[in-house]
């Protein structure tokens, strides 16, 4: 059962890895629509419906959900497993400043602690209720890293407190997509329980590639590694619940991690400037459901390959969803980008580029020295309205040979934050571009429009992260043994999978 379910990356995950799909608890319409057009067809129940409807997890229980779906029985014989990751805004520092700007606006008199009573912080206990409900053997919860220090509390460890008390031994730590493979290097805080009548210790996945990790993850990274005792550090044993996992070593013979341009290959290219000059682009609603056809017959990644030959969501001659936003004013400023750059740097360039253009125009006696409304149409033209002091992240051009940064919820508002590496498509990515980057394959459709779609996309648990973390906990609850798709795909080998890392194994401190 998959709770915040979103359009179903978790879900994805699980059924890749053997797991049927009971139920999904969504709020979000057209993420719950996702989720339903993905997944209906492949869950228990009798009412396929009812998978599509969106759900508010505050209002429902299992029982009325199950009766919903058709499901008969006893409600604590339904879920092997619990899966979700309770809403991050109220959790993220970047949430945590909008929530505090927004209850300041309001006047409201605990504006500066607003993250700390959004109601959202609370759900997790709702996602505690439905444990005790379902009675899973084995549970998963995913958040931000912020969720180790809200407010000075570790809300994680708080869960797993509870969770120890209804009878799991409970881990969690972080884990970066880009060691699973996932062109993206996003951090999340994974935990893991398993019911103690098992017998089985909680397990972690092994990464299975390498990657050095940019600036800026050292902070989250240093407060993690804070919460682990000094007595296990002594090497003492005491009773905790925080695991650390080193970063994999290039000494590891890992191979390195999938970069944006191995990530987007055999995807047509969209010449934003050639469109725009053509009149074939213009506002307006885009379609997610709109067909496009691939470069090549066969995939010429290891990653397309795995987009394309996704298990149950493969694809062959062509995929949906490669659309982007319509961005006059930007698309030329996106070309004369240089990878790696960010807001400040492009605010900078445009100011001098919009100086040296008059210049030049006024040198010539060129006509903007004689009309004043095509002077002021040319300076809106060439000028960015943002404070670059103030919005440091909101632009900036992929790298093509490293993975990504994290893909946000705001994705559903622009697409600024990942602007294609590819200069004469001088553009930001697309939704299906975006859904590679986040590791859902090509066959996995996204309903709604174009807001909406990426939205779902950055909200989502990269379903090839899930599958890892699907296939340890297969193992702790006692599943038979299955293919691992990333040997073939991938092309990763046996010794990759020799060993699933456990608590007491080299990756854990102990």
């Amino acid at each position: 059962m998959d709770l915040f379910s979103g359009c179903g990356g978790i879900s994805l995950g699980f059924a890749t890895a053997g797991f049927e799909l009971v139920a999904s608890v969504e709020m979000d319409p057209w993420a719950a629509e996702s989720h339903g057009a993905n997944f209906a067809g492949i869950s228990h129940g009798t009412n396929a419906e009812a998978h599509f409807k969106a759900r508010d997890i505050t209002k429902e229980d299992p029982a009325s959900i199950f009766a919903d779906l058709g499901i008969g029985g006893a409600v604590d014989e339904q879920v092997d497993v619990l899966v979700g990751g309770p809403p991050c805004q109220a959790f993220a520092r970047v949430g945590r400043a909008k929530l505090r700007a927004e209850a300041h606006r309001r006047e409201d008199d605990d504006a500066d602690i607003a993250f700390l009573v959004d109601g959202r912080v609370n759900l997790w206990q709702r996602y505690l209720h439905y444990v005790r409900e379902t009675k899973p053997l084995a549970l998963l919860m995913e958040n931000v890293p912020d969720i180790l220090n809200h407010g000075g509390k570790n809300v994680a460890e708080t869960v797993a407190e509870h969770l120890q008390k209804e009878g799991y031994v409970v881990r969690y730590t972080l884990l970066n997509a880009s060691w699973f493979g996932v062109p993206q290097t996003r951090e999340r805080m994974f935990l893991i329980g398993v019911h103690k009548d098992l017998d089985h210790d909680v397990l972690f996945p092994t990464p299975t590639h390498f990657s050095v990790l940019p600036s800026g993850y050292e902070g989250t990274r240093a407060t993690a590694r804070k919460l682990i005792p000094q007595q296990v550090l002594d090497g003492m044993e005491v009773q905790h619940s925080h695991c650390w996992i080193n970063d994999p070593a290039i000494e590891d013979g890992l191979p390195p991690a999938t970069t944006a341009r191995q990530a987007l290959a055999d995807l047509p290219p969209i010449n934003a400037l050639e469109l725009l000059k053509n009149g074939l682009i213009s506002r307006g609603r885009k379609d997610p459901a709109e067909l496009v056809k691939y470069t090549s017959k066969k995939p010429t990644t290891t990653w397309s390959r795995l987009m394309r030959e996704w298990p149950a969501f493969g694809t062959k001659e062509y995929t949906t969803g490669h659309v982007i936003r319509y961005l006059p004013r930007d698309y030329k400023i996106f070309q004369l980008m240089e990878e790696g750059w960010q807001y400040p740097q492009v605010w900078q360039f445009v100011e001098e580029k919009r100086q040296q253009l008059l210049e030049k125009e006024w040198k010539s006696g060129g006509s903007l020295k004689k009309d004043a409304a095509e002077i002021q149409s040319f300076i809106k033209a060439w000028t960015l309205p943002y404070d670059p002091s103030k919005f440091p992240n909101k632009w900036w051009k992929l790298y093509g040979d490293k993975p990504v940064r994290t893909l946000l919820a705001h994705l559903g508002k622009d697409s600024y934050s990942h602007i294609h590496f590819d200069s004469n498509q001088a553009r930001p990515i697309s939704v299906r571009e975006a859904a590679r980057l986040q590791s859902f394959p090509d066959g996995f459709v996204l309903r709604g429009s174009m807001n909406p779609a990426f939205k779902q996309i950055g909200n989502a648990v990269p379903p090839l992260v899930a599958y890892a973390i699907a296939m340890s906990i297969r193992s702790a609850i006692g599943c038979r043994t299955i293919p691992d798709m990333r040997r073939e795909l991938l092309n990763l080998n046996h010794e990759t999978f020799a060993t699933t890392i456990g608590l007491n194994e080299a990756l854990c401190v102990s």
